[in-house]
């Protein structure tokens, strides 16, 4: 397989800095070498220009950001769409997870009907009037699904992106009222931890896959490393215990693998300060391997 890695250092949708080191420290712990070890072809793109938020404006406190946000999302969405054109796999590295307007934007454009695994301790799935934060890293999921406000969800000049449906949520428990409320609106499936203790992760990404994948739909795997407990990641911006184990995380990621059915996949969240010793991007770039092939025999 051809990859391209493409760099989105995007920390605009979120409180806590340092997700904008997240591509570097990623690419430093060695995703390139490892990749080609498997196999792959590597090029990488680089990274897209993202405005620092000390030169923007914060605007709305409901919508922090908003239209710099918007800005980055469709210059992804257009390199993510030509690299898929070109018959090259987008692996895109955030930055926070605004980042996935622009990354699963530029899929949709290509592959309309593709589905959407959402490994992550939050939903996502807030939109203005539910909002604690105004974070917009918190509103990507709805905006894709064709709710929220009108210059997120209409990046590319079309919605809805994404079929509720067709969206599976991993690992989820974090999740504010009202975007309870939507995800249960608008039937997005959500495997919370409790339901990972209680069938076990191979049961639930077996599911994810099905629902994703359904019709021979392609999918798409978003990976936020805030999914994993904070003692296996801790340079993340927003930790939650309680989260994935290293070896369900490397689980998930094979199964995803095994199933044949991904087209593109984005690893967020990776915050470059808060880290030990770039622990957090080592054991990205571990999954990142295991979601593209890597075995133990």
């Amino acid at each position: 397989m051809h990859i391209r890695v493409i760099g989105a250092p995007i920390d605009l949708g979120a409180d806590r800095r340092g997700v904008d080191i997240g591509p570097s420290a990623i690419r430093y712990a060695g995703l390139h070498e490892h990749l080609r070890t498997l196999g792959h072809t590597v090029s990488d793109f680089g990274n897209i220009h993202v405005p620092q938020p000390e030169s923007q404006p914060t605007g709305d406190s409901k919508l922090k950001y908003l239209e710099p946000i918007v800005q980055v999302s469709e210059e992804l969405a257009n390199v993510v769409a030509e690299t898929l054109r070109s018959e090259q796999f987008p692996l895109i590295l955030g930055g926070d997870h605004s980042m996935a307007l622009g990354s699963i934007s530029g899929v949709t454009a290509v592959h309309k009907d593709v589905g959407v695994i959402w490994v992550d301790a939050h939903g996502d799935f807030n939109i203005e009037e539910t909002t604690p934060s105004g974070n917009i890293h918190g509103m990507i999921l709805s905006a894709l699904a064709g709710q929220g406000h009108p210059s997120l969800v209409n990046i590319g000049g079309w919605s809805p992106k994404l079929n509720p449906e067709n969206i599976v949520i991993v690992g989820a428990r974090d999740l504010d009222p009202g975007e309870q409320a939507l995800l249960r609106k608008h039937k997005v499936h959500v495997y919370t931890m409790s339901e990972v203790d209680r069938y076990g992760i191979s049961d639930i990404m077996n599911r994810a896959i099905t629902i994703a994948g359904r019709e021979n739909h392609p999918i798409h795997l978003s990976l936020d490393m805030d999914s994993l407990d904070p003692r296996e990641a801790p340079g993340v911006g927003t930790p939650v215990r309680g989260g994935l184990s290293y070896r369900e995380a490397h689980l998930a990621m094979e199964m995803v693998n095994d199933s044949k059915r991904m087209v593109s996949m984005d690893v967020v969240e990776v915050n470059s300060i808060l880290d030990r010793e770039n622990a957090t991007a080592l054991l990205a770039v571990e999954l990142i391997l295991s979601a593209l092939g890597k075995k133990i025999l």
